[in-house]
C-alpha cells in the first residue's frame, strides 16, 4: 500500500463517524449520501487494515503446533487462496461435509496450528476493545477472490443437501415475531431505516448482497464477517444466536452463495 493511499485512508477512518452520521440526519437523501461515501473511499476501504492483519496471520506460525496455515487446504489445494472463496461453501473429504470460509479456517487452525475451538470461538467477532483473529483471516481470504466469479458447486449430494436446508432455514418462520429471514428478503422496495434490503428472489439483488460481504461498517469502525452478518439478523429475528460455524448457518450460507453464482465477487465491501 503507497503512502498516499494510506493517508487518504485514515483520514477516512477520522472523518468515517461524522460522515455517517450527516447522512443519516437527511432522511430525504441518506441513500445518494451513503453511496456518495462509498465512492469518496472506494479507493482505500478501511478493510483493507484487516486484510494485512489476516495475511500476516495466514504466513505465521502459531498456536501449540507453532505452525503457519500456509498449508490450510482451502478447495483449492494446500495453501492456496486466489479463488478459493468464489467456491466457498463446498463438500471437503477430510471432514466429511460442506463447510464455508470460516468454519473451514476453523478447522485449519485447530488441526495445523493445534489451537483448541474453544479458544477460536469464545470471542470470534472483532470488537472496539480487540481484533478477531479467523475474521482478520477470512478478510484476507476474500480478498483473494476479488474480480472473480461466484461458482459454487451443488454437485455433491451434500452440497444439495446444504442448499436445500439452508433454503428451508432462509423461509422458516418463528419466533415472538414470527419472522423469518424472507420476511425482509424476499419483497423487493422494503426498507429499514436507511437500509434498502436485497430481495434474494432477484437474481441481481442476490449477487450484490451477497458478493459484498464480508464488509467494513462504517457506522461501526469494523471489518464485519458473513458470519457475523448472519448472526445479527438472527438477533434482530429474535431468534436465538447461532453457534460459530455451526450446521445450521453454514446451510444458510450455502443457500445465499449459490443464489449469486455468477456474480463477480467484490468483497471486501463497505456497508453504512
Amino acid at each position: 500500500m503507497n503512502t498516499s493511499r494510506l493517508t487518504r485512508m485514515i483520514l477516512v477512518l477520522a472523518l468515517a463517524a461524522s460522515g455517517a452520521a450527516q447522512a443519516a440526519d437527511d432522511s430525504a437523501s441518506d441513500s445518494d449520501k451513503i453511496e456518495a461515501y462509498r465512492e469518496m473511499i472506494s479507493d482505500g476501504n478501511p478493510a483493507e487494515f484487516d486484510e494485512m492483519r489476516g495475511e500476516e496471520l495466514w504466513k505465521k506460525p502459531a498456536g501449540p503446533k507453532n505452525a503457519s496455515l500456509e498449508k490450510c487446504d482451502l478447495g483449492k489445494g494446500a495453501g492456496v487462496v486466489k479463488g478459493a472463496y468464489a467456491a466457498l461453501p463446498r463438500y471437503f473429504k477430510d471432514t466429511k461435509k460442506v463447510q464455508d470460509l470460516e468454519s473451514r479456517l476453523l478447522t485449519c487452525m485447530t488441526t495445523l496450528q493445534g489451537i483448541p475451538e474453544a479458544d477460536i470461538t469464545a470471542k470470534p467477532f472483532a470488537s472496539d476493545k480487540k481484533p478477531s483473529d479467523i475474521s482478520s483471516l477470512a478478510t484476507y481470504v476474500v480478498g483473494q477472490s476479488k474480480g472473480m466469479k461466484m461458482a459454487v458447486s451443488t454437485k455433491h449430494p451434500k452440497e444439495k443437501e446444504a442448499y436445500e436446508i439452508g433454503k428451508r432455514i432462509f423461509n422458516y418462520r418463528a419466533g415472538p415475531y414470527d419472522f423469518a429471514c424472507s420476511t425482509c428478503h424476499a419483497t423487493s422496495d422494503v426498507r429499514i431505516r436507511m437500509q434498502d434490503l436485497p430481495n434474494f428472489n432477484v437474481k441481481a439483488d442476490a449477487q450484490s448482497a451477497y458478493s459484498s460481504w464480508p464488509a467494513y461498517r462504517v457506522s461501526q469502525g469494523l471489518t464485519r464477517s458473513f458470519q457475523w452478518r448472519l448472526n445479527d439478523c438472527f438477533r434482530q429475528q429474535r431468534f436465538p444466536e447461532p453457534k460459530f460455524a455451526s450446521e445450521a448457518t453454514v446451510a444458510l450460507t450455502m443457500y445465499l452463495a449459490v443464489s449469486a453464482n455468477g456474480a463477480d465477487y467484490a468483497g471486501p465491501g463497505l456497508k453504512r
